[in-house]
């Protein structure tokens, strides 16, 4: 009898034993597999994150916004205005005069700059810490919003970067090198009268030059 117990103990042992080595060989597989099941899941699904997370506190608000663009409509000499918040950047784009020079401009630009603060405070909202990114803002002042090819066409961009300790306005409409600005826009105007005579299926020699037609020379020296 009491053999007979003792050999059940031990199928019983001998039992327990392979169902604990069947879960410590087959969990690896177990977790791989779940692994692979969970990546074909995701696949084509966005990765979804916040890069400023803990940042841009206190955040602007749609009231906010509004209130800027109605403040930025109600100034004198504006005759188009926009407001735009994106990428953690507020934007202020004001239409002027035609006749504005870059001075007018430039005082348009901080006379803007000077309503958004009385409602977004930049020590605030546009000032960052030592532990958190607060927002950029930038001041968008031109004129000649449809022919920005004329000669008096102006435009002033006044930026704020959180980490900045006070705005900086920039005439981008008047290149800092003359010279290398008019070089690019010679070796734009090249490429584009390359491209023309390529499209025409003639060939573009240079500026004020003429443009011939394959086989046009051999016909010339031929009647010659």
């Amino acid at each position: 009898m009491a053999r007979k117990v003792k050999t059940k103990k031990n199928r019983h042992f001998t039992g327990l034993l392979f169902w604990i080595c069947l879960i410590l060989l087959s969990a690896p597989f177990v977790v791989l597999g779940w692994i692979l099941f969970s990546s074909r899941m995701d696949t084509g699904a966005p990765v979804i994150g916040n890069r400023y997370d803990g940042d841009l506190d206190p955040a602007i608000t749609r009231a906010q916004l509004e209130e800027v663009a109605t403040a930025v409509k109600g100034v004198g000499g504006i005759e188009d205005s926009d407001v735009e918040l994106a990428t953690a950047t507020l934007r202020v784009y004001a239409d002027i005069a035609d006749a504005s020079n870059a001075e007018e401009a430039t005082n348009k630009a901080n006379e803007l700059y000077s309503v958004v603060s009385t409602i977004l405070n930049p020590e605030i909202y546009f000032s960052q810490t030592d532990d958190k990114k607060m927002y950029d803002m930038e001041i968008h002042v031109y004129n000649l919003a449809e022919n920005r090819e004329a000669e008096n066409f102006v435009y002033v961009i006044e930026t704020k970067t959180s980490s900045m300790p006070s705005p900086q306005a920039q005439l981008v409409s008047e290149p800092k090198n003359p010279e290398l600005a008019e070089a690019l826009r010679h070796d734009v105007r090249m490429r584009a009268g390359e491209k023309e005579a390529e499209d025409q299926g003639g060939i573009y020699i240079g500026d004020g030059s003429d443009q011939s037609m394959p086989g046009e020379d051999n016909e010339q020296g031929q009647e010659g």
